[in-house]
């Protein structure tokens, strides 16, 4: 049995397959990790929905800022945007049965036995991971709660960009979200840098990658991540970033949890480019 992470898949059902062939994937056996982004981009949006939701337990996944979108225009809370690739998960017949599936998935998943988090973004350095589990579970709860469509009215947006504990209602569950889900720069203070998307050394001073930030609570915490396609595969600080910009045409990569060991495949001509 192998425990495989893998980065943004964001549609491509293609290079997904073929990266699970060149890792010599078995159902039975084998367990993958999806650091959120299934979907959007790519035209294979439906298949890597229904290939993942249909591993069961065999699958774990998280939310990205993708796959909330898609939760967000089927709530009728937000359109479509140029590139978007949605519209045949919107039209399936299975669509509803795919939706509930998807707003069912946790902005954080731990596990205790390999003593290691995956996330799709990133986490404020004020933050430890223990409580940033208790933070992801109030956003979780409000996708799985009967209203779940009135969140998406209220998720769009930058502010607040620093935390603090007296933060209530939508502003909460908004920066909370764009933590878990958007976030790959901040302060040594934790505000967050949402327009910076740049490979380091792009950013304006004084932001830093959130992993790199002196005294990160949850530095001593083993961490996978993904959503930062101009960051690529890095491993430092006790976190593993897992998004090699198969959207833009790159590689999809799977982390071997129990070998270490790190494979990709090229993403060529299966996706289209659009907003990050």
């Amino acid at each position: 049995m192998a425990t495989y992470v893998i980065g943004d898949v964001q549609g491509g059902f293609t290079p997904l397959t073929q990266l699970l062939t060149a890792i010599d994937f078995q159902a039975r056996r084998d367990v993958l990790w999806f650091v959120g982004d299934l979907v959007n981009r790519g035209h294979e949006s439906l298949e890597v929905l229904r290939f993942v939701r249909d591993l069961g337990d065999g699958a774990r996944t998280v939310l990205g800022n993708h796959d909330l979108h898609l939760l967000a225009v089927a709530a009728h809370a937000e359109r479509q945007k140029p590139g978007d690739t949605l519209q045949p998960i919107l039209q399936a017949p299975d669509r509803d049965q795919l939706i509930d599936w998807l707003r069912t998935r946790p902005l954080l998943h731990h596990d205790a036995t390999m003593n290691c988090y995956m996330l799709h973004a990133g986490i404020p350095p004020q933050w430890t991971m223990r409580q940033a589990a208790v933070l992801a579970a109030e956003v979780e709860a409000q996708l799985r709660a009967a209203d779940y469509q009135d969140y998406f009215h209220h998720m769009y947006g930058n502010q607040p960009d620093v935390w603090q504990e007296g933060l209530t209602g939508w502003e909460r569950l908004r920066f909370i979200t764009n933590c878990f889900t958007r976030l790959r720069y901040c302060d040594a203070n934790g505000k967050l840098a949402l327009k910076e998307k740049g490979a380091p050394g792009t950013q304006a001073t004084p932001y830093q990658p959130w992993f790199r930030v002196s005294g990160r609570q949850s530095s001593n915490d083993r961490i996978f991540f993904g959503h930062w396609s101009t960051l690529g595969v890095v491993q430092e600080h006790n976190v593993i970033s897992l998004d090699c910009g198969c959207v833009w045409g790159g590689s999809l990569a799977a982390y071997c949890i129990d070998t270490g060991a790190v494979h990709r495949i090229a993403c060529a001509g299966t996706l289209v480019p659009g907003a990050l």
